[in-house]
């Protein structure tokens, strides 16, 4: 059965659904819409569809101060003014993000559950002083999809299991499954997801929204439940790459609690809307990498053949192929020891500021999931607990030796390389697969994807909607250098402007098949 999911009107001439940041802003600003509606608005919209209707699950916890918040802004919107361009816009923040407040900052996991985290992650502040509204927290891939080799994207012992909104018994990507789910079905404006190989990107195509992934060290992740320094950014999804690029002005920038920024000092701007540009790609030289993501699933290819068309369209130069000359010795062995080694020592320093929940360290983290085996691991495993755990310090030269590998050959003699042989702005690749069908026996089964090794080298990527199979939405991802946000923002949103592809999702059950296919 096919859910009604009706255009709600919040504002004269303004429906809630697909409202952009820009929408919503104009609407307060000139007196037709309040922060305290709009929060109700999306408050509603979560109880009839994440909870009740198709049950997403995409929403793990809502905040009970929302609209007590909503209305503080909407005062001082009355006596001030506007902070900027999120005043009183509604924001989710995936579950692995503190917030000083009353709800939980859990990552999924019931060994989190406790006290609410001492102090807001930085972006969290960040938002907050920009005027947003915390709406509440996203499900996500448990542990941020750092616990087994078997999982399945989108399930966490707090929150179940996460679905796709095109259609439901698909799965949405992790593991910022929630946050870029909740923004596709128009429960919040935009959310925060986070990324260490592509769990930003990946839910973003598979739920047909615009998402950030930032280099490395333009966004604080101080207050953020880690699994690698070295890979770990926070960014920003929306239904439109100018709703991400709003949200990312208010995030980007120098935090003395996370020393990578310090390190990028001078490399944010505090407004990456300035760099829309409707005709964006005029000019540009794109490199297509073939060999990576394509060739693994024929519909995806096709939809590829058809975005490079639209970028030839668009007025770039297309550079075919433009291959990463070390894609194939990239991830592997290299990453997956960066990952364990990085993950127990960046976890104990983030428990170490955590009060009043069941676990320490990783050890008791393992522990309690043994303790609670029914609830933590009825589907699948600690694989990757185990395997962190056994590792020693970071002065290992396994350690070493992996992230001095991996760096070169995604950076130096890979995304750098190819970028300046054929003076390229950036690289397309596909985001990943069309949604495959959840299955908590046997865990997730991804077709393709291409975040490795921006993943590795700490680059960033901007993906956007490219088309879609049958139904299913799939994305284009623009790869560039470190710190081209600007450059793959302007790109990404030229091929969005020039495509239109986004569409809203209807919630469909599965994918029927047609008749005569069955017995």
């Amino acid at each position: 059965m096919l859910f009604a999911d009706h255009d709600e009107e919040i504002a004269e001439g303004l429906a809630l659904q697909e409202a952009t940041v820009a929408d919503l802003a104009a609407a307060m600003t000139d007196g037709r819409l309040t922060a305290v509606a709009l929060a109700e608005r999306y408050l509603d919209r979560i109880e009839r569809l994440d909870r009740r209707g198709p049950s997403l699950r995409s929403v793990i916890e809502v905040n009970p101060d929302a609209v007590e918040i909503a209305a503080r802004l909407d005062a001082e919107r009355r006596e001030r003014g506007a902070r900027g361009p999120l005043h009183g816009v509604p924001v989710l923040l995936k579950d692995n993000i503190d917030t000083h407040d009353r709800m939980q900052t859990s990552a999924g996991s019931l060994a989190l559950v406790g006290e609410p985290a001492p102090q807001d992650a930085t972006v969290a502040a960040l938002l907050r002083r920009a005027g947003a509204v915390i709406l509440g927290k996203a499900n996500l891939s448990e542990w941020a999809n750092h616990r087994s080799t078997h999982s399945s994207s989108g399930w966490s012992g707090r929150g179940g299991q996460c679905r796709n909104p095109y259609v439901l018994d698909r799965n949405p990507c992790g593991s910022s499954s929630g946050s870029a789910a909740a923004v596709s079905a128009n429960l919040c404006a935009v959310s925060l997801g986070t990324e260490t190989d592509g769990s930003i990107v990946c839910p973003s195509s598979a739920s047909g929204v615009a998402g950030i992934k930032p280099t490395v060290g333009l966004v604080s992740r101080a207050g953020v439940v880690p699994i690698s320094h070295s890979q770990d950014t926070v960014g920003p999804h929306g239904r439109t790459v100018a709703d991400a690029a709003a949200v990312l002005g208010a995030l980007a920038g120098e935090d003395p609690r996370d020393p990578q920024t310090v390190a990028g000092a001078g490399q944010a701007h505090g407004d990456y809307t300035r760099f829309l540009v409707a005709d964006g790609l005029r000019g540009t030289r794109i490199g297509v990498a073939r060999t990576t993501g394509f060739g693994r699933a024929p519909k995806v290819d096709a939809i590829m053949e058809e975005a490079i068309r639209a970028l030839r369209d668009a007025g770039a130069t297309v550079v075919d192929p433009a291959d990463i000359p070390t894609q194939k010795e990239l991830g592997g062995e290299n990453e997956t020891t960066v990952l364990q080694f990085e993950f127990k020592q960046d976890l104990a320093r983030y428990l170490s500021g955590r009060t009043g929940v069941p676990i320490r360290t990783l050890a008791d983290a393992i522990e309690f999931n043994r303790a609670h085996a029914a609830e933590e691991l009825p589907w699948f495993g600690q694989e990757r607990f185990e395997q962190a755990e056994a590792t020693t310090d970071l002065t290992d030269p396994r350690y070493l030796e992996a992230l001095a590998q991996g760096r070169a050959l995604s950076r130096d003699q890979g995304i750098d390389a190819v970028l300046a042989e054929h003076r390229l702005d950036a690289l397309v690749a596909p985001t990943g697969g069309p949604a495959w069908v959840i299955d908590l026996v046997d865990g997730d089964r991804f077709t393709t994807g291409s975040s490795t090794a921006a993943a590795q080298a700490g680059y960033p990527i901007v993906t956007v909607p490219a088309g879609f199979s049958h139904g299913l939405p799939v994305g284009l991802s623009f790869i560039g250098r470190a710190w081209s946000e600007p450059t793959l923002i302007r790109l990404a949103y030229a091929f969005e402007r020039w495509t239109r592809v986004r569409r809203r999702p209807q919630f469909l059950p599965t994918i029927e098949l047609p008749a005569g296919t069955a017995g």
